[in-house]
């Protein structure tokens, strides 16, 4: 029986457990890049078996937020080496998330103020970026309306998720997550009821809604090595306008099938209790059968949950969000049944070092 606790082998990274700190944006980075707080947040939750870090955003064009660090300069590699190092001097392993929003960004974040970019021209309804308001002052504001990219501009975007992914293993990281999820650019071209696009990346055709996807892993696996790359996923997914389509399972198993046959380190999916609820469970089997590799799970786990899905053979490692913003020993506070502090909401999203680096390690 697998437990939490048990070391596992990611592709030939020796993880001293089976805990994922999950990945979870900050925006800590008041110029895109990393510092030493960032540094010091990441290297006290090494006790993880991997930390995936919070996206960086691999170009200008792929920031839908203020204050989220970047993977695209020589001045964020630098700052990410230091991070790197305080991970590795506790003797955690650590992946960075590579990420492009797409459509979910606003004009005052992107090169020139110009439009953001997604599969079609339609906006998020309902959605929100934090951004600059007309005053210049940080805020959230209406996502703009997307322009659609052009078949010929693909490959451009897949070229910056290669250079992020190489510039994440010159800071020294142990690999990459691309964010594949959580209605992101990827998920929208994925999305049958966003993406009728009708060229070869889109439209009622499965294969070519997962062409863009599964030609950026090709590439950055060709870069650095499949063996280094992961991807985060969210069937079902409904945040941020994304919508309900026509043979949804069916695309996801597809994309399960097809990531399968890639050796990669691992595929992650970010929404476990979200798919549960939609379709229920089978579905998580079906995807754990159509996928041959290592399989992460996120969603809202505690412990004895976590437990269940290692032993039901569901997952083989588990993803912790939130626990880890307020226990930064979150693993020793689990093997060892520790009450849980909770975080302050008020401190999630941006500001210093309060709520980010001050939560202690619990005391018995």
């Amino acid at each position: 029986m697998s437990t939490l606790f048990d070391r596992h082998d990611l592709a030939g990274l020796a993880l001293r457990n089976r805990i994922v700190m999950a990945p979870m944006t900050r925006s800590r980075a008041v110029t895109t890049v990393p510092d030493a707080l960032t540094a010091t947040y990441y290297a006290q939750r090494a006790g993880a078996g991997l930390i995936v870090t919070e996206g960086a955003q691999v170009s200008e064009q792929g920031r839908g937020y203020l204050f989220t660090p970047g993977l695209h300069s020589k001045a964020q590699v630098a700052g990410w080496k230091d991070v790197t190092a305080a991970v590795h001097a506790e003797g955690g392993a650590i992946f960075a998330q590579i990420w492009h929003v797409g459509r979910l960004s606003h004009t005052s974040l992107q090169p020139g103020e110009r439009a953001p970019v997604g599969p079609v021209a339609r906006a998020a309804a309902g959605v929100q970026a934090f951004a600059f308001r007309e005053d210049g002052t940080p805020g959230q504001m209406p996502v703009s309306v997307p322009r659609a990219l052009a078949a010929a501009e693909l490959p451009g975007i897949t070229a910056d998720f290669v250079e992020a992914a190489r510039n994440a293993i010159e800071a020294g990281f142990d690999g990459v997550e691309i964010h594949g999820a959580n209605g992101y650019l990827f998920e929208q071209f994925v999305n049958g009821g966003l993406n009728t696009r009708d060229d070869a990346y889109g439209g009622a055709e499965i294969a070519n809604r997962l062409r863009f996807v599964l030609e950026t892993v090709d590439a950055v696996a060709a870069a650095i090595g499949s063996a280094r790359v992961g991807i985060r996923l969210s069937p079902f997914n409904r945040i941020f306008d994304m919508p309900a389509f026509e043979g949804e399972a069916e695309t996801w198993l597809a994309l399960a099938q097809a990531l399968s046959t890639r050796g990669l380190a691992y595929v992650h999916i970010s929404n476990r209790g979200a798919i549960v609820d939609t379709v229920g469970e089978d579905f998580l089997r079906a995807f754990r059968n159509a996928y041959g590799g290592t399989l992460v799970l996120a969603g809202n786990y505690t412990r004895d949950s976590a437990e269940a899905d290692l032993e039901a053979g569901l997952a083989d490692l588990v993803a912790f969000g939130r626990p880890f913003i307020a226990n930064p020993d979150l693993v020793e506070r689990l093997r060892n049944d520790w009450p849980l502090a909770e975080g302050d909401s008020a401190t999630f999203y941006g500001g210093g070092a309060a709520g980010y680096v001050d939560y202690p390690a619990y005391r018995a």
